[in-house]
């Protein structure tokens, strides 16, 4: 290890170095263009060299030492729009330039809005949300990304969030169940989340090794604030239907204080989709004292507490009954809006900061970071019970209710039409006024049924519950920055993390009831039927632990080295990370089906020993075309989500658990010329290794003791190979100086690489069933569209006020496929014999992954500010998709029909029972906001 750095470090050294001395001089001096007032600290720039400098106390700057041929000036500053200017003569006083700030309606969109549009999640906790780690970057294709491409769930480069990194002051993050970013932890605080700092891809970064598809760190020092107070209301029909939000900042004071404090509410009764709540308030303050230039402390306290109704993927059926509105999870209570799959998130973090600098090129920051708090997510449960003694000993369970859920599969038309050849209209037509008159949970009826069975002294049927995560987690970190010389920065960081986490279902209501049976419906007997051995036949009231209860622990210790080299001509970098992570799971109940120390007590400890490896390389040709390319190798650790086979009910570890390993390669060229910006990369990416795991239950499987062919299962995937590979092309066109056509292009291609291995896991079987091979070598790999396609324009005016049109396509969207269906299970009958007259092309017809149909979205935004004497006014406003087009955002096929007869049957039918389920994209949205500063 220690040989492959010293090896990187020697050849970046050893890059010979085209110096073009000169000694022409440039000067100028920079000011606002409202208050005349001279700027300070505003970064004067030769785009594409190392050259740079700062204005002083007088706006005054003078740059020396310049190259050869034309070159662009680049003056930029946080809160002023950036001004690029071509310059020939090299002795040459610029005299007075003017910058604008940046309109606040610009602002707000240039950072992390989180919540506003696409925190759209499946059951698994995935969503689109990689698009806020791009809103930071100015580049044209990321910004597309962030802005036009990102209600589609597109992904760039087809990686989730779980690729890139979120840090806060340097500190990681991300998750440590699932490795993404929990955005929610930090949303609606846009006003203090502005000073960021984004890594493109495998690039370079100060503060940590990062994730292949980059980084962002947000700084929440005090002292890097604008001092001032502002105010802001927002209106949408998106996500919520109103946000208000306020912020000050003191700026540094006189004895080296500084503070911001900010504060924020959304809600929404309902946002696009139907019953989906909003309810949000956050809190933040970031307080830092400055006791000298070389040493200072930050605190950082962030509150932010989420909770949002969830929306229902729906089949094609529900969808053409309905529209891509309707959701299935809600129901009126009392004539009011009730959702039964609540998200809740109430997750504080505080950190605290040291800032040292060492010597003029030596800078040491150390953080504690602390988080801890609750993650629920609420449904309904309908297998209430009671337990029946015949009097000899015997006992046997009884109960359980009909399924809440109105689009079962029993209460929607097509269960009538099952049959082909004796279709029941008539009751298939009052399913469907049924549906469309009372389709959605019906609260009163529930209440209703438990009041019922309470008179007779039976236990509930129906009741509320949540899938509760309580977390501690204790981060310490040190980062340091190192200036060997002109040309050579070394970075290098260390973090340990120690995650305590508490998993279990915690009763919220009982609907009328008066406690719940802790038992399983389904079990073979009473003794597997209980949760917990140690407290057999509990009775369970509100607010109490039932059905699953264990803790994780992880520990997580990690550290980087990285080595940049830059020049007049070269830029280049190389680094080194290492970790070690540690997972183990200890029961506290002693599940039925699971006895003993196969679920309660410790687990087998789980370790994990990691590194990585980054090298990047920059030629500038000129200032005006530069060549870049990048190569990654790394190893991961398993994710904890995906380590432990049912977690819920035992400590078994998946079955030939390894670590993930990664390849990227990437290389472009990009040209920044006055009259066009350009960009254009190619990208290949080789994911090997992953492990997945679903929970469904499946008819037709084969395998199973005594001819069972229905189980609820876990299905376990591992050795998932994946391969993305693409090209990304964007241009920036200024046609005048108030007008600029921009177009961006994302083709890329994700597809399964390998035939990785199934098993299947369940209380229902004793042994796993291992069906090995799944047969999804060369299929597409869902996610978003793999190809997207932007067009539009820009148009800022000298008096503040500005608009913008794009028009968008995407294609090549598909849907997640079931691994069970493409296994040996799938030709096999219940005897474990070949199916009866098995067609091989009718079975890779069945099999085909659907293609979602291409389609455009078109959208408008604009905005304008005033400054009037002290106080800044302004507006800004989006229209999203303003041709109402209806489209897929993603989809999965359902795993029920496990084998190739149950799936034929159900194909064969004019509306299947157990058709794939889709998400929908939002209609013709808006947002709007108004701002007031001073």
């Amino acid at each position: 290890m220690k040989f492959t750095f010293y090896l990187f470090l020697f050849i970046l050294i050893s890059v010979y170095e085209l110096n073009a001395q000169n000694i022409n001089i440039i000067t100028g001096v920079v000011v606002d263009n409202y208050t005349n007032e001279y700027l300070l600290n505003v970064e004067v720039s030769i785009v594409n060299t190392d050259i740079k400098t700062l204005t002083d106390k007088k706006g005054f700057f003078t740059i020396q030492n310049l190259p050869e041929g034309e070159i662009i000036f680049k003056i930029s500053h946080k809160d002023y729009a950036i001004r690029r200017f071509p310059v020939n003569n090299k002795n040459i006083d610029l005299g007075i330039i003017r910058l604008t700030e940046k309109t606040e309606e610009i602002i707000d969109q240039s950072i992390i809005n989180l919540n506003e549009d696409e925190l759209i999640e499946n059951e698994k906790g995935e969503s689109n949300i990689i698009a806020g780690l791009l809103v930071a970057s100015k580049d044209v294709f990321l910004k597309t990304v962030a802005y036009e491409f990102s209600p589609t769930f597109f992904k760039p480069r087809n990686l989730g969030s779980e690729y890139s990194s979120v840090l806060l002051n340097g500190v990681n993050m991300n998750k440590l169940y699932n490795n993404r970013p929990q955005w929610s932890n930090w949303g609606g605080l846009n006003d203090v989340l502005r000073n960021q700092e984004y890594i493109l891809n495998v690039g370079s970064s100060s503060y940590s090794f990062s994730g292949i598809a980059g980084s962002t760190n947000i700084s929440t020092r005090s002292s890097g604030y604008r001092k001032g107070f502002k105010i802001s209301y927002a209106a949408s029909n998106r996500s919520y239907k109103g946000r208000v939000m306020a912020s000050y900042s003191s700026g540094l004071l006189s004895k080296g204080w500084a503070y911001t404090i900010s504060a924020s509410r959304r809600f929404a009764d309902e946002g696009f989709r139907e019953g989906t709540l909003y309810s949000a308030n956050s809190f933040f303050t970031s307080i830092e004292k400055r006791f000298n230039n070389n040493h200072s402390f930050n605190f950082t306290a962030i509150y932010a507490s989420n909770i949002r109704g969830k929306s229902s993927p729906n089949t094609q059926e529900v969808h053409d009954l309905k529209d891509n509105k309707y959701n299935a999870y809600w129901g009126e209570q009392n004539s009011n809006i009730r959702n039964s799959r609540l998200r809740k998130i109430n997750e504080p973090i505080l950190q605290l900061s040291h800032f040292w600098n060492i010597n003029s090129k030596t800078a040491l920051q150390s953080n504690i970071t602390y988080q801890f708090g609750n993650i629920g997510n609420t449904r309904l449960d309908y297998g209430g019970t009671k337990i029946i003694s015949d009097g000899n000993g015997n006992q046997t369970i009884t109960g359980g209710g009909k399924n809440p859920d109105p689009t079962y599969y029993q209460k929607l038309p097509s269960y009538f039409l099952r049959d082909p050849d004796n279709p029941n209209y008539t009751n298939a037509y009052l399913a469907e006024q049924e549906f469309l008159k009372n389709g959605q949970v019906k609260w009163n009826d529930l209440y209703a049924a438990n009041e019922s069975i309470n008179i007779a002294g039976n236990n509930s049927i129906y009741a509320l519950y949540e899938d509760r995560n309580d977390d501690k987690q204790l981060t310490i970190n040190s980062i340091l920055n190192l200036k060997i010389n002109e040309n050579i920065i070394v970075n290098s960081a260390v973090s340990y993390q120690k995650l305590k986490s508490e998993n279990y279902a915690n009763m919220l209501d009982l609907l009328g009831g008066n406690g719940y049976l802790d038992i399983d419906l389904y079990a073979d007997n009473i003794k597997e039927s209980q949760s917990d051995l140690q407290n057999p036949n509990r009775i369970v009231t509100e607010n109490e632990r039932f059905k699953y209860n264990y803790i994780f622990d992880v520990s997580v210790i990690s550290g980087f080295i990285q080595t940049q080299y830059i020049s007049k001509k070269v830029e280049a970098f190389a680094a080194l990370n290492y970790s070690n992570t540690s997972y183990q799971r200890t029961g506290l109940f002693e599940n039925g089906a699971y006895q003993g120390k196969a679920s309660l007590g410790k687990s087998e400890a789980l370790n994990f020993n990691n590194f990585g490896l980054k090298t990047g390389l920059t030629y500038k040709l000129s200032g005006r075309n530069l060549f870049k390319a990048n190569f990654a190798y790394l190893t991961q650790a398993p994710t904890l989500q995906n380590s432990f086979s049912n977690s819920r009910e035992n400590n078994d570890v998946v079955i030939g658990l390894t670590d993930e390993k990664i390849i990227s390669v990437d290389a472009g060229y990009y040209l920044r010329h006055p009259k066009i910006n350009a960009k254009f990369s190619t990208y290949w990416i080789n994911l090997k290794d992953q492990t997945d795991i679903s929970f469904y239950f499946a008819d037709g499987l084969t395998g199973i003791e005594n001819s069972e062919t229905t189980a609820f299962v876990q299905e376990v995937l591992t050795g998932i190979d994946k391969q993305n590979f693409g090209i990304e092309i964007g241009i920036e066109i200024p046609i005048i100086q108030t007008i600029k056509l921009k177009a961006v292009a994302a083709i890329g291609q994700s597809i399964f690489s390998n035939n990785p291995n199934l098993y299947l896991t369940s209380d229902g079987f004793t042994e796993p069933l291992n069906y090995g091979e799944v047969y999804l070598k060369n299929y597409f790999v869902s996610g978003g569209p793999q190809q997207a396609y932007s067009f539009g324009f820009e148009y800022s005016s000298p008096n503040y006020w500005w608009f913008g049109a794009t028009g968008n396509h995407f294609r090549n969207a598909y849907v997640n496929v079931a691994p069970i269906l493409r296994t040996s299970n799938f030709y096999k009958d219940a005897d474990g014999l070949a199916v009866h007259n098995y067609n091989e092309e009718i079975a890779q017809e069945l099999l085909k992954q659907e293609k979602f149909k291409p389609y455009y979205l078109v959208n408008f935004v604009g905005g304008k500010s005033w400054k009037v004497e002290d106080y800044y006014f302004g507006f800004f406003a989006n229209v999203g998709n303003i041709l109402n087009a209806t489209y897929k955002t993603g989809g999965f096929e359902q795993s029920r029909n496990a084998n190739y007869k149950t799936l034929l049957e159900d194909k064969s039918r004019s509306l299947p029972l157990f058709g794939p389920k889709y998400w929908f994209g939002y209609g013709t949205t808006f947002y709007t906001s108004v701002y007031f500063r001073f």
